[in-house]
């Protein structure tokens, strides 16, 4: 996770320093960029922070060693699902829920439910039924 950390702390530094040029650039006169962006950097170093953290208390992976084979890296990576519908309607009711904000917000009523139950189904896909676990 070392290379991960890294990269979060340059992000860190370099949405400090466009902060800072954006700021100077435009006077100040419009404030919302440069919050916005400083933003930005308080969550690059809340993810930098914790991936330093949690990194500590691990092992070193594969990838940290520098003299590591690719062939290190080799072996199972978790259990996905091959045939699941319900990322699809995942994404067909979260696009109607985004949808309705732009549209009108009787539309984010009438998708918000459907949005709750695939959500819902979708987490729960592998405790109930044929492919229970």
């Amino acid at each position: 996770m070392r290379v991960e950390t890294k990269l979060f702390y340059w992000l860190l530094a370099f949405f400090v320093i466009v902060a800072a040029v954006y700021t100077y650039f435009t006077g100040f006169t419009e404030p919302v960029g440069a919050v916005g962006l400083l933003l930005t950097a308080i969550m690059c170093a809340m993810i930098a922070w914790y991936l330093g953290k949690t990194g500590r208390k691990l092992d070193l992976r594969p990838d940290d060693n520098e003299d590591g084979e690719i062939a290190d890296q080799a072996g199972p990576y978790g259990h996905f699902s091959p045939h699941s519908w319900w990322p699809l309607w995942l994404g067909l009711s979260g696009a109607a829920v985004f949808l309705g904000v732009a549209i009108g917000w009787w539309m984010v009523l009438i998708a918000a439910p459907f949005l709750a139950i695939s959500t819902v189904g979708w987490v729960f896909e592998y405790f109930r039924g044929e492919h229970a676990v």
